[in-house]
């Protein structure tokens, strides 16, 4: 799992490539990668690839959650 919280101090840890990311929850951002069609956790400028488990997981130590729901009725969606 590239990510790991604790949600009563905040910290979070991300794991990319073998760069670890420590950050205060509210320092993370989650966004929707629409290409990859799946959630990323952003630090400066480091994107994870994380899974929907993690990204709730972040919301939880404080992260910023910007994701995006993916319709196929929405205009102009690649899905």
């Amino acid at each position: 799992m590239p990510v790991e919280t604790n949600p009563e101090t905040q910290r979070c840890l991300l794991v990319s490539d073998g760069v670890r990311l420590e950050a205060q929850g509210p320092d993370i951002e989650i966004i929707t990668d629409e290409r990859l069609r799946m959630s990323v956790a952003t630090l400066a400028d480091h994107r994870v690839p994380i899974t929907e488990a993690e990204a709730d997981a972040l919301t939880v130590a404080g992260a910023v959650d910007s994701r995006r729901h993916l319709k196929t009725t929405a205009p102009g969606s690649i899905i």
